[in-house]
């Protein structure tokens, strides 16, 4: 898809994010947003997948290791074609298929269950290992939060992956700089994220989570690299595209009223 294209999904998905959690009156808006350009140009422009076919062997896969996004994960495939968009009002919901964490019990065409901290990229990298394995051309995606790169299980599958050489794997960092107690930097340091992925041996790339052609070109770039795993260092800011919750750490886990979500759509060109 081209850029402009790109943009207006990733609004739209902004839009049913907003929505998702309103009715739902809880869940994490401000990591969902953060990661929308992201996984819009993942599911509507990079991976080999179809809606239509959402268990074809061959496919693409790709797994949220930071589940408490789940909002943004559900608009995007909901505005991809995988069930109407209608059910988005149904988040949190007693007896929905969209859980505040992803489940694959109750949602099929997701590749994989989430919510544990850690565990998402960790079953990334045993897919990737299956699909090297397999001869399966299918590549695999995943995206952690930067405060999850504090759970040491992370670089356990970091090892493993540079270790069987998974370069049909790409990773992204949504590195917003935030987690739910403040920012990293005073929960826990990370940094550099950058030069410890180099010294497990990854491909670094780094870009800027909310421009879909600088997305694009490190998707690029992660595709050209044969002998080592990718991963994406996407500079993002918690809430993107409303104005009151960006780098607001207090939206990681809090609903709009009905006065905030009108506010906040009208911000993002839609209503409630």
């Amino acid at each position: 898809m081209d850029k402009k294209s790109l943009e207006q999904k990733a609004l739209a998905v902004r839009q049913d994010i907003i929505r998702e959690v309103y009715y739902a009156g809880s869940g994490h808006p401000g990591g969902s947003l953060s990661c929308a350009d992201i996984l819009t140009v993942l599911f509507f422009d990079e991976m080999n997948i179809d809606p239509k076919k959402p268990n074809l062997k061959t496919r693409d896969k790709f797994v949220i290791s930071k589940g408490h996004a789940a909002p943004c994960l559900y608009a995007v495939m909901a505005e991809r074609g995988y069930f109407k968009t209608e059910e988005l009002k149904t988040l949190r919901k007693y007896g929905s298929r969209l859980q505040g964490h992803p489940s694959m019990l109750s949602l099929p065409c997701l590749d994989m269950s989430s919510g544990s901290l850690g565990q998402g990229i960790s079953v990334a990298t045993g897919m990737a290992l299956a699909n090297k394995t397999d001869n399966n051309p299918g590549r695999v995606y995943s995206i952690v939060g930067d405060g999850e790169l504090q759970e040491g299980l992370v670089w356990e599958a970091v090892m493993a992956a540079a270790h069987y050489q998974l370069s049909n794997l790409c990773l992204f960092v949504d590195n917003n700089g935030l987690q739910i107690d403040g920012p990293n930097d005073k929960v826990m340091k990370v940094k550099p994220i950058d030069k410890k992925f180099a010294a497990f041996n990854w491909n670094v790339i780094k870009c800027d989570g909310h421009d879909v052609v600088d997305i694009k070109k490190a998707l690029a770039a992660a595709r050209k690299c044969k002998d080592k795993p990718s991963v994406i260092i996407a500079k993002t800011h918690k809430g993107m595209g409303v104005s009151f919750m960006k780098d607001n750490v207090g939206w990681h886990g809090k609903a709009c009223n009905k006065e905030q979500a009108i506010e906040a759509l009208k911000e993002l060109g839609g209503e409630l």
